[in-house]
């Protein structure tokens, strides 16, 4: 249980300290955070609840990084759906916690806003087409999980992953917000498309698929060519 509740909480941590940069600070007038702000916010939840609670649960917060360690040999298949359904609660219930705090602002509307929902095509930050999309969350999902079970290997640098993870993280939004606003995670994707209600649910079926091909892309080159022998 304290496993799941850790899931739970870094999820939640996650999803309100990005996706909430993303509603409430982006474009504040004239003092706005940008996409760069919001890149460090999603890097730095990860980093701050990697170090909270990671020594729990392994702080997954993320449903594709916990598919991607089963295929990286890193973790049981048994514990992946409770593990999911916990990043999912999290996900959903910051959601929450983010649209009642939105809507106190007046003329608010979670639907012509996007409400920080992941999306192609014309619901693209750059209107960056499917293909795009896809291989995109694909791309930098892999290079998530090679930086994970490399930072967390037991050759690594002890106490250092959390670091290296939520730079990855940073640096991945850095890179993708403008084609997909930035998924590589299926419960962040879900949380915020919930409350969206149209066209981010319409779409949310390539925010779970890509993420975990590219999750176990990753986990699969790692464990393949990377990982030590006697690992």
């Amino acid at each position: 249980m304290q496993k799941f509740m850790a899931e739970l909480l870094g999820t939640f941590v996650l999803v309100l300290g990005g996706c909430g940069s993303a509603v409430l600070a982006a474009a504040f007038p004239q003092l706005g955070i940008g996409f760069a702000g919001v890149a460090l916010a999603f890097g730095l939840t990860v980093l701050i609840m990697a170090y909270a609670v990671g020594h729990i649960s392994g702080g997954h917060f993320n449903p594709a990084v916990t598919l991607g360690l089963i295929a990286g040999g890193r973790f049981p298949l048994s514990q992946a759906l409770p593990y999911i359904i916990a990043q999912l609660a999290g996900a959903t219930a910051a959601a929450a916690v983010l649209y009642l705090v939105a809507s106190g602002q007046p003329g608010f509307d979670v639907t012509a806003s996007g409400f920080a929902s992941n999306g192609f095509a014309e619901h693209s930050p750059g209107g960056y087409s499917l293909l795009a999309g896809m291989v995109i969350e694909v791309v930098l999902t892999a290079v998530f999980l090679i930086v994970i079970m490399g930072a967390t290997d037991k050759s690594a640098p002890a106490g250092f992953a959390p670091i290296a993870i939520g730079l990855a993280l940073t640096l991945i939004h850095l890179v993708s917000i403008p084609v997909t606003n930035t998924s590589v995670n299926p419960a962040r994707s879900t949380g915020v498309a919930l409350f969206q209600g149209t066209w981010a649910l319409s779409q949310l079926w390539m925010f779970w698929l890509m993420p975990i091909v590219g999750a176990v892309l990753g986990g699969v080159i790692y464990r393949n060519l990377l990982q030590k022998a006697e690992d």
